[in-house]
């Protein structure tokens, strides 16, 4: 009976496409946007829980919003994409957008950030491995409680920060030259690879995290540790990956 139901609904969205993609009205697309509209709060919530308290959940959803609205718009449905997949790109980048453009993360958080990045990333390329917290901190000048501290203040410096290097899909109407096609390729390996070197525990959770769907929270009951703790090993592991990107972004340029 369940199964019915479900195919029921997805031929009655699928018909609801259609007449949208040939008569482009108003009133369809407003069925499709409110059938939708949970991607919107499922996106914002999930960025919700790297950020600061201040920042309003209800603005989130709000910018998340104008990227469903996008992603109707533009849906190429002969394309065979999965409408979710395409939609949820378009959501969060409406979201990120709304959120650089506040500025919200102080400029001597970001410092603190750059500084930090450039650091392990000279560590790890003398260790020739990934560094332990006891050798970063030594490298830092501080001991492994104040380095713990530091991680949280650049928490909120690793939202999404993958996104850029994990989209699978290129937007409608948009073709990749051959050299972009491959520049991008070599990126998509250099990130496979340096997730594999990642420790344990950090690359699992950043397969959880990125590739899974799962929040901070649910990784940590999967993995009994403190919420406060896995945000820790994403933060480090979401800096070790940056260091190996950013070593091949400037070897293209």
């Amino acid at each position: 009976m369940m199964i019915e139901k479900c195919d029921v609904q997805a031929t009655k969205l699928n018909r609801l496409w259609q007449e949208f993609t040939a008569t482009r009205k108003a009133e369809i697309r407003e069925k499709l946007i409110e059938h939708y509209l949970p991607l919107v709060k499922m996106v914002a919530g999930r960025i919700a829980i790297g950020l600061p308290q201040h920042v309003d959940k209800d603005d989130l959803i709000s910018n998340g919003f104008f990227g469903l609205l996008d992603a109707v718009e533009r849906f190429d449905l002969s394309r065979g994409i999965k409408f979710e997949t395409y939609a949820v790109t378009r959501i969060r980048g409406s979201i990120l957008d709304a959120i650089r453009a506040q500025d919200w993360v102080p400029a001597t958080v970001r410092h603190k950030a750059r500084q930090y990045q450039q650091t392990l990333s000279l560590l790890e390329h003398r260790l020739g491995r990934s560094a332990t917290d006891e050798e970063i901190a030594v490298e830092l000048g501080i001991s492994v409680h104040e380095f713990y501290g530091f991680l949280t203040q650049l928490n909120a410096t690793t939202l999404i920060p993958l996104e850029e290097f994990t989209k699978t899909e290129t937007p409608a109407n948009v073709s990749m030259n051959p050299s972009q096609f491959i520049e991008d390729e070599e990126i998509k390996r250099t990130l496979t690879r340096a997730i594999d070197k990642l420790p344990e525990k950090e690359r699992l959770i950043v397969t959880l995290y990125y590739y899974e769907g799962l929040t901070l929270k649910e990784i940590s009951l999967i993995l009994k540790l403190s919420e406060a703790r896995i945000s820790q090993l994403h933060t480090k592991a979401v800096f070790r990956l940056r260091g190996a990107l950013s070593r091949i972004k400037s070897s293209l340029f």
